[in-house]
């Protein structure tokens, strides 16, 4: 296998070596290269041997000396260097599927590949693996690995996933385990499916692979207004949230016990459902598993509240608004309210929009529209600006999930529009400017 060379940086070590674009490396040091995975790690070597094809089929060797950290300089079509692998599930409970029809066509891939899961901490199931991928896992010491569990029960693996070999795939666990692998294990609670003793059961057996096994997230299912055809699931009500948030807590205070360390943490949205007050910072060993929403409100405020400390006093005048998901909605309304001892002339006007794109049950602020956004807003007096999350934000920042621009919501709302990540100090520092 080769792959073929976009671009070679100008003055680099294989631009001096004569590289040239649209040529093909093959190997470095005896080793095939295949994507980037094997390219990073195999050009970390401080003396390199490159077989390189030219476009006419010659195969030549260049001997290249370079720094410890010093990059060969070459680019590639895409950054994975070959095609993006895709999920071969039909899981039960896959967003994807509940998209409604009509959006573009990016927004329906549904990615499972391994690569992924160590460059951008993407999950994997485990069903869409080689032994090649495993063997070079283990061998290069890819790690942490986030791998999507959900249940350890193989039967009820292979129903969930819609794949009869999603259970045998498990064993990979253990293999990674053996190897030295650290894991990070997502769970996708779904009400009378894998949680109750179903979920007791999975947490005993990933309890087996610590510590290489350093965390466990637990999120509860989301369900939108597009499920027709699919399998029937209900979405968590605020008393069988109660009772699985206890469990997940009850598991953990367990393992604190016995470890030092909690290692299964309920999402956010457990909280928020269960209406039960959010954990402080701390409880959360270092914010493991941020991107599943474990402790990403906790994280906001500590951040917050640590950079209001920090300002300044000042009688600046101004009214903003702040849009979110229904489920946050309170809890930043109280996160704001703290700011009045210092900022007394500020207010912070938050709306939690109502999502009607993906259906009422959604409440999370990642999945509001712009569509959405200004129907719930027109007309409305926003101050100053308006203030979103970013997650809300795909395809280089600038188009929400419906295709609606930051642009158009600006004109539609007559208003500015900034857009901030989940960041304590930069949401005060937008407040402030």
């Amino acid at each position: 296998m080769a792959v073929v060379i976009k671009s070679v940086t100008k003055g680099g070590r294989c631009d001096k070596a004569g590289v040239l674009p649209g040529e093909s490396l093959l190997t470095i040091n005896g080793e095939e290269i295949a994507d980037v995975l094997d390219y990073r790690f195999h050009q970390l070597n401080r003396n390199l041997t490159l077989e390189i094809r030219s476009d006419c089929g010659t195969v030549r060797k260049l001997e290249i000396k370079k720094g410890e950290y010093e990059e060969l300089g070459l680019e590639f079509e895409t950054y994975l260097m070959d095609k993006q692998h895709s999920c071969r599930n039909k899981c039960i409970f896959c967003f994807i599927d509940q998209l409604p029809k009509g959006m573009r066509q990016s927004l329906y891939f549904k990615d499972d590949d391994s690569r992924l899961s160590f460059l951008f901490g993407n999950y994997v199931t485990l069903t869409n693996i080689s032994e090649h991928e495993v063997d070079r896992i283990i061998k290069m010491h890819i790690s942490p690995i986030n791998v999507s569990v959900h249940t350890t029960n193989p039967k009820l693996r292979c129903k969930m996933l819609n794949n009869r070999f999603a259970g045998k795939a498990l064993s990979i666990l253990k293999r990674f385990a053996d190897g030295g692998i650290m894991i990070n294990c997502q769970i996708v609670s779904c009400p009378g499916i894998n949680d109750g003793e179903e979920l007791d059961r999975t947490l005993d057996d990933l309890e087996k692979l610590f510590p290489q096994v350093e965390s466990i997230a637990v999120v509860p299912v989301g369900l939108t207004g597009h499920r027709e055809g699919l399998y029937p699931l209900e979405s968590y009500t605020r008393e069988t949230a109660l009772t699985t948030l206890l469990q997940i807590e009850s598991r953990g205070d367990k393992f604190l016990e016995k470890y030092g360390r909690r290692i299964v943490f309920a999402s956010d949205e457990f909280y928020l459902r269960a209406q039960k007050p959010l954990q402080n910072a701390d409880f959360y060993e270092g914010f493991m598993q941020l991107e599943d929403g474990v402790g990403m409100l906790s994280c906001l405020k500590d951040e917050f509240d640590w950079a209001l400390e920090q300002a300044e006093p000042s009688d600046i005048k101004r009214k903003i608004t702040l849009a979110c998901g229904k489920a946050p909605e309170a809890f930043l309304r109280s996160l704001f309210a703290g700011i009045k001892d210092k900022f007394p002339n500020i207010t912070v006007e938050v709306v939690g929009i109502e999502n009607k794109f993906f259906g009422g049950e959604i409440d999370v602020t990642g999945l509001v529209t712009g569509g959405d956004l200004i129907s719930r807003l027109k007309g409305r007096a926003l101050g100053e600006k308006l203030i979103i999350s970013s997650s809300m934000l795909r395809r280089e920042g600038d188009l929400f999930l419906d295709d609606t621009s930051t642009d158009d919501v600006e004109k539609e709302l007559d208003i500015k529009l900034e857009a901030v990540p989940n960041d304590g100090q930069r949401l005060l520092a937008a407040l402030l400017q």
